[in-house]
């Protein structure tokens, strides 16, 4: 062997020093403080046992942790499925309530449009009467003054009371 096929490296005291190279092709591989070759001597029966009781009941608590989780989650579904039928409840019943609000808000709005027809047939019949009252005095004012004229100046109206009765019906 030649001396390039040596790996050359400073140890820990500053030497150089020098190694064959390790190539991984031989039928052993290479020691390795990290990576140590010789396997650990088994131990006792016991000790395996113990690791076979510890690895048991490990996989029973991973087992009873399972069941545990689908209960939950089987409660969970459970839990949300009432929420949801509860809501669902609700809003049915929240739509019956405005339907039967905007029914009777449409009954109030036909009944506030009756009203005011209503109203405006009042008020219409109010001026009529209105009206005819007026017409009625001025009637009544110009019998006066008619019954006044004819009576000849000797009846109970002065001049006086005369003037009033025309500016009442001018009025």
């Amino acid at each position: 062997m030649a001396f390039s096929d040596y790996c050359c490296s400073i140890d820990t005291d500053g030497f150089w020093a020098t190694s064959p190279p390790q190539l991984g092709f031989g039928s052993e591989p290479a020691a390795s403080p990290l990576f140590p070759t010789e396997t650990p001597a088994p131990s006792s029966p016991e000790v395996e046992a113990g690791d076979a009781a510890a690895a048991g009941c490990a996989d029973e608590r991973r087992l009873r942790r399972r069941i545990s989780n689908r209960d939950s989650a089987r409660r969970s579904r459970a839990r949300k499925q009432r929420r949801l039928d509860e809501l669902r409840a609700s809003a049915a019943a929240l739509g019956r309530r405005r339907r039967e609000l905007a029914a009777r808000a449409q009954a109030a709005r036909g009944r506030l449009a009756l009203a005011r027809l209503a109203n405006a047939g009042l008020r219409a019949e109010a001026d009529a009467l209105s009206r005819r009252l007026a017409a009625a005095r001025r009637a009544l004012a110009l019998g006066r003054l008619y019954h006044a004229a004819t009576a000849g100046g000797s009846g109970s109206l002065g001049f006086v009371d005369i003037e009033q009765t025309i500016a009442s019906l001018i009025a």
